[in-house]
């Protein structure tokens, strides 16, 4: 037996590459349409113009990459039990001095609420990102209203990305590597997620 096992697959990891370089591509080229303070930013893609370019094409390729890794993992996502209720109690044990590794499955229950809001602010950023692009089309007060909730979830998109980036690394060393490979090692599964590392292993 191995000392790894199958954490995702190569169509799951190329998706999840996907999703975070168009996402960053949109947070760069977004930045200057966001606020006059990061105008600055449009350099980086030789001005404005193409800024706002690649930033519509780029959410045509965030918006389709997320969602088939969103439908990817609906099944797994969208599966709440006593364990992940527990979870949710202890906060995942991320506060408590001695953490304790709840019996969690392939996903835990903060996973499992970070892709339901990705899947769900995903369709939102689409349909206003979607109106945006085309203005008038739209009465005014629906543009406003877009433009508000698009700019809105950009900044909690940005903030649980940054979450999210700190579990994968620091927070939770031996994460990264099954998103770069697609293993994990088994002492790694046994102590993050024993329930499915049951389920795989049968043991």
């Amino acid at each position: 037996m191995g000392k790894y096992v199958e954490r995702f697959n190569a169509r799951e990891r190329i998706l999840h590459w996907f999703v975070m370089l168009s996402f960053f591509m949109l947070v760069f080229s977004g930045l200057g349409l966001y606020s006059r303070i990061f105008h600055g930013y449009f350099d980086l893609f030789g001005g404005g113009e193409a800024a706002i370019f690649i930033h519509k094409y780029m959410g045509v390729v965030f918006f389709v990459s997320s969602i088939l890794l969103f439908l990817n993992h609906y099944k797994e996502m969208n599966s709440f039990d006593e364990d992940d209720r527990r979870w949710f109690r202890l906060l995942g044990g991320y506060l408590d001095r001695d953490p304790e590794h709840i019996n969690s499955g392939k996903f835990n229950a903060g996973q499992k609420a970070y892709g339901l809001f990705m899947g769900i602010a995903t369709i939102l950023l689409g349909v206003t990102g979607f109106i945006n692009w085309f203005p008038a089309s739209f009465p005014i007060g629906i543009v406003r209203l877009s433009l508000l909730l698009h700019g809105t979830l950009f900044l909690i998109f940005i903030m649980f990305v940054i979450v999210h980036a700190y579990l994968t690394t620091i927070g939770n060393p031996g994460t990264l590597e099954s998103m770069i490979y697609g293993n994990v090692r088994r002492i790694w599964a046994k102590t993050h997620h024993p329930k499915w590392y049951k389920e795989i292993s049968g043991q």
